[in-house]
């Protein structure tokens, strides 16, 4: 995070008090990222609104541009300025769908982080960060390259945001729960289920210098046990990664990010391995 020069900032134009720019002046006071203040709107009358927020973060030192922009749908006008100014992480305030409008359409901040090249900070809260937690989630369970690579991805993050925010860092993992019907024997009884990720997370906890006390291994669904934690602790941030479930020619967002959204309590910051970003940047270009 500590690398990011430009962070793109949804505005909302409807909500007046915008906690996407509340984090991006953190992040920003830290790193001397610069800003680039979006509003999605197809109207364009907002000029007098991005003025008044130019002005006050200019007053404050901070490095402000500002735009309104409209391309098709949300997602797609934020990924096109994504792109355009080379904005190395997204922050927008989440705005959860009612139910019914989650069963019929996908909600844009679903698309948003399936198609979004960059992280994404998508922001549920009002308190601060400092001297809270931050919950990182991994599947320590899945030791390929690919999790490997975005393992660390999430650590680094993690560690970076616990720093500007002056929190502690706590990392989650589950495992799955026992199979009768699973071909490894290994995974039918919960003592060897437990035995063997257990020396898995051993590794991973000497390679991220992750304590006893900082690491959480639990048995169930992820989906479930990740909000259950983050409450437990009272994360201000859950970091949590997604790969491509279909091949890069699908490139789906892992199903644990979207079905944990909405009933996680913190901020969530969503991370993807370094070759889906590539082909996402490529998919963004073509279009």
């Amino acid at each position: 995070m500590q690398a990011i020069r430009s962070i793109l900032v949804v505005i909302d134009p409807e909500h007046s008090e915008s906690l996407a720019l509340k984090r991006a002046k953190l992040i920003a006071g830290v790193t001397q990222a610069h800003l680039h203040l979006l509003v999605c709107d197809k109207r364009h009358d907002h000029a007098g609104m991005l003025g008044v927020l130019k002005a006050a973060l200019v007053a404050d030192g901070y490095s402000v541009t500002t735009e309104q922009a409209w391309n098709e749908s949300l997602y797609e006008t934020i990924i096109d300025v994504q792109q355009a100014e080379g904005c190395g992480l997204v922050i927008k305030q989440h705005f959860p769908d009612s139910p019914l409008k989650k069963a019929l359409l996908t909600p844009a901040d679903w698309k948003l982080l399936r198609h979004c090249p960059t992280p994404v900070l998508l922001v549920k809260t009002t308190g601060s960060w400092k001297d809270r937690v931050i919950l990182a989630a991994v599947d320590v369970g899945n030791a390929d390259g690919e999790h490997r690579h975005l393992h660390s991805t999430i650590i680094d993050h993690g560690y970076d945001i616990a720093r500007l925010a002056k929190a502690h860092l706590h990392v989650i993992s589950a495992h799955p729960s026992p199979m009768l019907s699973s071909a490894d024997p290994t995974f039918q009884l919960k003592e060897t289920i437990e035995a063997r990720y257990r020396e898995q997370c051993r590794a991973f906890q000497a390679e991220f210098d992750i304590d006893d006390q900082h690491l959480h291994i639990m048995e169930g669904p992820a989906d479930v046990l990740i909000p259950f934690m983050a409450h437990k602790l009272q994360a201000a941030v859950t970091v949590i990664g997604t790969v491509a479930r279909s091949g890069l020619s699908g490139v789906l967002i892992g199903n644990t990010a979207e079905a944990v959204l909405d009933t996680l309590e913190s901020d969530v910051l969503v991370l993807k391995p370094q070759e889906v970003e590539d082909h996402l940047v490529e998919l963004a270009v073509k279009e």
